[in-house]
């Protein structure tokens, strides 16, 4: 996003009861009404009733308090939404104290400046494993162009299976970048089951601030295929750069993070950024199909000037590494940035060398991450700025390669009918949710009010009756 990427492939590459006038005089002093000896109690009093119905009062003026708090903006400038079920650990300076991470799992860390941690990992002799790094720098740190992170993956003495760096690039705007790194089977330095470790490394901290970033860490393992096939990447595929998709925009806005990304399908969306926000989108790409993305960042009416790299255009797939980035400058006026030209998703893309056609190797969600740098404040000013993104998945799906065992985490590599449900209402986290889930509670809470307080007229009644 914004940044230049390396990698090396080739050589070093998650209440019933009866209703007698004993219990009936206890459920009047619960409420903290206190009746003379021998009164009768067949009626509920309405102190009472007006009590328990004041306590429900406060719980959902509470809630549609709580709900008609504004949220922090999904994007916003040095957040970044962590999934909420990532399992804290720290990084060890050496492999002795490595803590194991699991395939499967996601991770939350800490990466402090000059630092370089290790995480362990035991592997079976089959299985491929991603590991996937986002760093995320804190609001208001400084860094530097060439400043960002190293990710790699090793065997038991050392040998390196592959590694690849992220780094912020021209832009110098702090922002969450991801990097991975992976051990492959198929590849001579990191065949056979035992330990392995993943190495996170800051690759250049000169001329940025001394923040302790935050890390997330994602571990996917990929089962090997019921029949091998083919270890030739596919010979011919268009590679015809697709018109932009048109039409009206519809709003969807983007999420805080890869959990929470936001689902869009085909067709033109629309949000607000901010300057030195990042967004999170996912789109379902099925096995077969052709991914193509653009994303437009419209003119401004405030201020002028030059902002180099201000609009960052990132694209990740299911195991969050990196397929392609593209970025462009920016001087008030309507700028666009497309993606390469990507290969319809098949399992023998992973033969190619180049990471855009490379990495469109799994079926599943991949992450369209939009960051606008925040330098644009300086000169165009605070925004939010409106930004558009046009969405194509051609082609027609098929099956999946046949794999012998199940993915971990399961449904990974596969598109379900929620992913394509999502992908037309939205859906998959960021403050919209959020508010969704805060407007639910608010309704739920008015809702079991009403009833509860129905119900005790009810009950009121039927005994009123009997006595």
């Amino acid at each position: 996003m914004g940044r230049r990427r390396t990698a090396w492939w080739r050589t070093t590459r998650a209440q019933g009861g009866d209703r007698t006038p004993v219990a009936e005089a206890a459920a009047v002093r619960r409420v903290g009404v206190v009746r003379p000896v021998g009164a009768r109690v067949g009626r509920t009093p309405r102190r009472g009733l007006v009590r328990r119905a004041g306590v429900l009062a406060a719980v959902l003026c509470a809630t549609v308090a709580l709900a008609g708090q504004p949220a922090t903006a999904a994007g916003a400038p040095g957040s970044y939404g962590y999934d909420k079920s990532d399992k804290a650990v720290d990084g060890a300076t050496g492999t002795a104290d490595a803590v194991g991470l699991n395939p499967g799992g996601t991770y939350r860390s800490s990466l402090p400046k000059g630092a370089g941690l290790y995480y362990g990992l035991t592997l079976d002799a089959v299985s491929d494993v991603y590991v996937s790094v986002t760093a995320v720098p804190p609001a208001g740190a400084t860094v530097a162009a060439t400043d960002g992170i190293r990710v790699s993956l090793r065997n038991a003495a050392g040998a390196g299976c592959t590694h690849q760096s992220a780094t912020f690039g021209a832009s110098r705007s702090p922002h969450p970048v991801a990097a991975w790194a992976a051990r492959e089977t198929g590849r001579a330095l990191c065949k056979g089951s035992g330990q392995y470790y993943v190495l996170v490394e800051r690759v250049d901290a000169s001329g940025s601030s001394s923040d302790t970033w935050g890390l997330e860490l994602t571990v996917v393992s990929e089962p090997p295929l019921t029949r091998a096939g083919t270890s030739d990447a596919p010979q011919v595929w268009d590679s015809a750069s697709p018109e932009p998709v048109t039409g009206e925009a519809r709003s969807r806005a983007g999420g805080p993070g890869f959990a929470g990304a936001v689902a869009v399908g085909q067709g033109v969306w629309r949000g607000d950024i901010a300057p030195g926000g990042t967004l999170f989108y996912k789109v379902p790409v099925d096995w077969g199909q052709q991914l193509s993305v653009t994303a437009d960042l419209e003119s401004s009416n405030a201020g002028a000037g030059y902002v180099s790299r201000a609009l960052d255009l990132a694209l990740y797939n299911p195991v969050r590494a990196s397929v392609d980035e593209t970025g462009v400058s920016y001087q008030g006026g309507p700028r666009s940035a497309a993606l390469e030209a990507l290969p319809p998703v098949e399992y023998r893309n992973r033969y190619f060398v180049v990471d855009h056609e490379s990495g469109m190797r799994f079926a599943g969600s991949y992450y369209v991450v939009v960051h606008l740098a925040a330098q644009v404040a300086d000169d165009f000013g605070q925004g939010p700025f409106p930004v558009t993104l046009r969405v194509r998945v051609a082609g027609t799906a098929h099956g999946g390669p046949g794999y012998a065992g199940r993915a971990d985490p399961r449904n990974v590599f596969d598109v379900t009918a929620q992913d394509r449900t999502a992908a037309v209402t939205g859906g998959g986290g960021g403050g919209g949710t959020a508010m969704k889930v805060l407007a639910v509670a608010g309704i739920g809470a008015g809702s079991v009010l009403l009833a509860t307080l129905g119900g005790w007229t009810v009950a009121a009644r039927r005994r009123a009756a009997v006595q």
